[in-house]
């Protein structure tokens, strides 16, 4: 098996700490590189990624299986393919655009105003722990048509199904605990689901239930995986790249200055966001059969894990790549949130994540009502960054000063 520099682990303390200055690395000298302990591939170019997020008879979603589907009580979206894939998928899209969206989009205003509120007069508040982490759950929440008073118990249940899926080595321990989680969550879901079937409203929850598959409603199994699969989806993401967004932007005072002038520069700053620091970091694959890359045979059957945030920053796909910049060329902002992005922050081609145009109007929305409160924003003294996850990735917290503001939230009523 081949070896990169022969003591570096993507599974060590010192990788988990800050995987970006280990990147290069891996591009120029370990672009296939095995990690023995879980019998696994790590790609790290940009070209390699693509190609294998793009070529599905070759590199299938069969690991989630092991990694997704106990926890998600049954198979999810990016397991399925062919009409099975088309009709669900569709279903579920059909959950977040158009008029759905527009409905969701006012309720993200709503929800972001009410916990944004609080903190207002004291010109202080932690963007990952008092604002980012409640409004991912309460906007998902509100687009499954499930009560607010539980966000708590249902975020507990989450982090545990997230945990299972993001791990890389689990505990016993842990494993149990995660699956205890999943087993409440669909427990909690089943009546709901159950409720919505006889007495069906707007929420996805209800078009799930009365949508028709091949003529076959779907079963309360198929209902329970793809609403966890949207929970996950919608909640671990969204609350990581608003809390990057304001970190870059606070970094790049001159950046913050334009997208402050110009809002017409949010989805830009969103997009290079995207790619600078994507939340969602690796992505796992199953080869088919035998594959070559970069002079090395990954073999059939094997678990291939695309790093999203190396080849996010390949000099070969962008240019300075380590470089955060709005206004880069090479972004394609238009693009961003669709399967033809240049940034790979959402996968791309069949199993391009559902939720990105969902991702997209959540975050906008949200920045574009913080920004302006946000007058001089700046980090709190004596805060020190730290960001965590290997599998996903985003700040632990963002402790921020601003001045205070008395009048209350523009909008909000």
């Amino acid at each position: 098996m081949p070896r990169a520099d022969s003591g570096f682990s993507v599974l060590s303390d010192d990788f988990a700490a800050d995987p970006y200055q280990y990147f290069a690395g891996l591009r120029e000298r370990a672009p296939v590189h095995y990690e023995p302990a879980i019998d696994s591939y790590f790609l790290s170019r940009y070209q390699d990624v693509k190609r294998v997020l793009t070529d599905h008879q070759e590199f299938s979603t069969e690991t989630l299986q092991v990694r997704a589907e106990p926890v998600m009580r049954g198979p999810v979206l990016a397991q399925m393919t062919g009409a099975e894939h088309t009709a669900k998928r569709k279903i579920v899209v059909r959950g977040f655009t158009g008029q759905a969206l527009q409905d969701q989009i006012r309720a993200v205003h709503a929800n972001a105003a009410e916990l944004i509120a609080p903190f207002l007069p004291r010109g202080r508040l932690d963007l990952v722990n008092d604002f980012g982490k409640p409004l991912a759950v309460y906007v998902t929440l509100d687009v499954l048509g499930l009560d607010k008073k539980d966000w708590q118990q249902v975020a507990a249940w989450h982090s545990g199904v997230a945990e299972f899926i993001t791990s890389m080595v689990l505990t016993p321990e842990r494993r149990r605990h995660c699956l205890d989680c999943a087993e409440q969550l669909e427990a909690y879901l089943v009546p709901l689901i159950e409720q919505r079937r006889r007495h069906p409203g707007e929420d996805l929850i209800s078009k799930l239930c009365t949508a028709e598959f091949d003529g076959i409603a779907m079963s309360n199994r198929d209902v329970t995986a793809l609403i966890i699969n949207v929970l996950a989806a919608a909640t671990e993401p969204a609350d990581k790249t608003l809390a990057l967004l304001i970190k870059h932007l606070i970094d790049n005072p001159e950046q913050m200055a334009q997208v402050r002038q110009d809002p017409t520069l949010l989805p830009a700053a969103i997009a290079e966001t995207l790619r600078y620091t994507p939340p969602v970091q690796l992505i796992p694959r199953q080869s088919e059969k035998d594959a070559v890359f970069a002079g090395t045979t990954v073999p059939a059957g094997a678990t291939v894990f695309c790093m999203i945030g190396a080849a996010n920053r390949d000099p070969d796909a962008f240019t300075a790549a380590d470089t955060f910049d709005i206004h880069r060329p090479d972004l394609g902002t238009a693009r961003s949130f669709t399967a033809a992005a240049q940034h790979l922050a959402f996968g791309t081609g069949l199993h391009q994540c559902v939720g990105a145009a969902f991702a997209r109007a959540e975050i906008e929305t949200v920045a574009a009502m913080l920004i302006p409160l946000l007058d001089q924003v700046r980090y709190s003294p004596g805060f020190r960054y730290r960001e965590t996850g290997l599998y996903t990735r985003g700040p632990a917290s963002l402790s921020l000063d601003f001045t205070p503001v008395h009048e209350g939230v523009p909008g909000h009523d």
